[in-house]
This record gives structure tokens, sequence and C-alpha cells, in this order.
């Protein structure tokens, strides 16, 4: 008798994986109160960097125009910046200053790690389908099991305490 098993002996066999990760019992979830003080912190540290910025380059006008797009340097402070600071810190740090202060960390649900670009690409372009969602895409953040957004979900992301 062989002591070697049938997969093992069998050269054709489908290979046997375990692809449990064992993330989803390993984490606290950050839940949705403590996500949007991170995203109010966020807000005025964006608002910190770029508004003098603004009222250099437009003066007044950034207050009294009705204008949606003030101009070129408006586009650049108010849509790009924030975008490539959110994603490069997602990248690198888990998190944007508002979430690192509360000790919570965007990770990918997969993995653990943080964020690729395409996921945080991803993930960003998710807030718009949870904003466009009369906001519902982040009240669900709220009843969800793990407590992931739509943006999470979308992403492949979780947003974890620690």
């Amino acid at each position: 008798m062989n002591d070697v098993s049938d997969d093992q002996a069998n050269p054709y066999a489908t290979p046997k994986a375990n692809l449990d990760n064992g993330l989803s019992e390993a984490y606290d979830y950050a839940g949705f109160w403590i996500r949007a003080v991170a995203s109010i912190v966020d807000t005025i540290v964006i608002l910190i960097i770029t508004l003098p910025f603004m009222f250099w380059i437009y003066g007044n006008e950034m207050l009294t125009s009705t204008d949606m797009v003030k101009g070129p340097a408006d586009v650049l402070l108010s849509y790009i910046f924030p975008l490539v600071f959110t994603i490069a810190l997602w990248m690198k740090f888990g998190g944007t200053p508002g979430k690192r202060l509360l000790k919570i960390k965007v990770l990918d649900e997969k993995t653990g790690q943080h964020l690729s670009l395409a996921k945080s690409l991803l993930r960003y372009v998710g807030y718009f389908v949870s904003i466009f969602g009369l906001f519902i895409g982040f009240i669900w953040i709220a009843f969800d099991s793990k407590k992931k957004g739509w943006h999470d979900h979308i992403a492949g992301t979780i947003v974890v305490i620690g």
C-alpha cells in the first residue's frame, strides 16, 4: 500500500489551496459615526491647504462668484488635489489624516494590505456612486455587517479600527 494520498499520486489532480485568508473575523470594523468624524477632519485639512491658495488666486471672487468653476486653478485645487491627496494617503498610510487621527485604516479586503492604485481609484469613484444615491451608499455603513459603504463594496475594501 502507498502512503501517498490520491491527490498527491495523481499529477493531473486539481490543486488544492486554502483561500480563506481569515480576515473577516480578525478585524474590528469602523462604523458610520467614527468614519463621519474622520471625513469632517479630512475636509477641514483639505480646506486649510487649499483655501489660502484659492483666495490668493481669485480674491473675494471666491465668495461672490456664482460660477461652478472659477478657472484652471480652481479645478486643480478643488478637484485634482483632493483626489491625488486622498489616493496617495490611502496607498502609503492606509488612511487620510482624519482616519489616522482616529486610528482607523482603509485596507484591501482580500489581502489586509494598503490599497493599490487601482483599488484606490475604484474606491474614490465609488464615493460618487454613494453620493449620487442620495448618500444611501454612506448610510449603508450603519447597517452592513462589515460596516462597508457602497464604495467599499465596489472597490473590495474594508475600514478597520487599529
